[in-house]
């Protein structure tokens, strides 16, 4: 049957399997070459060919304002993460599953920072602080963050409940489980990839996001967009070359690491 479907499915043209190959070329290249010149000495005046090196690696390992930008950006990820996360799929289980006045009116705010600038969500967000006398720093970049990062968790925890089999839950009950026994052992394993989707949405947004950590941070509290866009501009560091390569190879393995499981369920 497998073999039979097989021939009666078309074959894909010429010129999309070329289509196709342009497009991961333009995706891939400039990443290939964003490692290639991490391990390159600097070009000089002369016409002396470049010498593979680990030199930028030291340094950047040396350099304590990048290594704090980095923590800075890790911490503010996971406690965004985790916060957007948590009310994400509070509030999705309650768009799903509640009935209350303007249930659908917060339905379609959830998707007004998905589509709105993040220089007006920016300013507005520091106007926000300066009316709440709030001193600029990591707390205020965090709440920032869940802001707009929530959004993406309620949407793909809301993906995952559509068509949610009600049954189970009502057969858990049945057999004398509690609602908390029945939400952790029955709801949260079959919305965990939902979950797990949104919250890795959310810290890549909040790992790398610019322009409302701009307007929200304050003195001290740098994180590493900030601080890779300092020292860019007096020029492109090699160092910053070996700092996106050791991202780019984390991220790499972390979808690896998730996408394993996936496959074999």
């Amino acid at each position: 049957m497998a073999s039979k479907s097989s021939r009666l499915r078309p074959g894909s043209s010429w010129f999309a399997r070329g289509m196709t190959a342009f497009g991961f070329l333009l995706l891939y290249i400039p990443l290939v070459t964003l490692m290639v010149y991490s391990f390159l000495t600097q070009a000089t005046g002369g016409l002396e060919p470049r010498q593979w090196t680990l030199e930028w690696y030291r340094l950047l390992w040396n350099n304590t304002e990048v290594l704090a930008a980095l923590e800075m950006s890790l911490y503010v990820g996971f406690w965004s993460t985790l916060g957007a996360t948590v009310l994400g799929t509070s509030a999705a289980l309650a768009l799903t599953r509640a009935r209350f006045p303007g249930r659908q009116v917060f339905d379609v705010f959830t998707y007004i920072p998905l589509i709105m600038p993040e220089i007006v969500l920016g300013i507005a967000m520091l106007i926000w602080f300066v009316m709440l006398r709030m001193t600029l720093g990591s707390l205020s970049i965090i709440l920032a963050h869940i802001t707009f990062c929530m959004s993406y968790v309620i949407i793909a925890v809301k993906a995952r409940l559509h068509g949610f089999d009600y049954s189970l839950e009502e057969a858990a009950r049945d057999l004398g489980a509690t609602p908390f026994q029945t939400f952790w052992r029955v709801t949260f394993p079959l919305i965990w990839p939902g979950v797990l989707s949104g919250a890795l949405m959310a810290f890549t947004l909040s790992f790398d996001d610019f322009l409302i950590t701009f307007f929200t941070a304050g003195v001290g509290s740098d994180t590493l967009p900030l601080k890779i866009y300092s020292m860019i501009k007096f020029g492109v560091s090699p160092e910053i070359n070996a700092l996106s390569t050791l991202i780019m190879l984390a991220t790499f393995v972390l979808v690896g690491l998730i996408y394993r499981p996936l496959k074999r369920g």
